[in-house]
């Protein structure tokens, strides 16, 4: 009853937040991630190794972070947006699960 009930709130967040417009919903949310959120404040795109990778600084609480994502990834993270994204580490580069434009 309980998983039932877990489920069907999942379902409803996931229907609301999609009524908002600005969502994007890229993946499902794995054990084993991690999060980042922040505003988006600047993208770079660059090879490392020998694969492209985006690079993208959130600020959040007057602090910033880099953090680089596999691919081009660049139409995701839309400039001077609150963006949470959920992602497993990897080297030399993040795979996304999910970005959720806040």
């Amino acid at each position: 009853m309980q998983r039932l009930l877990a489920a069907l709130l999942v379902i409803t967040f996931i229907l609301f937040c999609l009524g908002c417009g600005d969502v994007f919903v890229g993946g499902a949310i794995q054990p084993g991630a991690s999060s980042i959120n922040g505003f988006v404040s600047v993208l770079q795109i660059s090879v490392v190794n020998g694969r492209t990778v985006t690079f993208v600084t959130f600020l959040a609480n007057g602090a910033s972070s880099t953090l680089g994502f596999c691919g081009d990834q660049r139409r995701r993270f839309p400039m001077n947006h609150n963006v949470r994204t959920e992602f497993h580490p990897g080297n030399p580069c993040n795979d996304i699960v999910t970005i959720v434009i806040l």
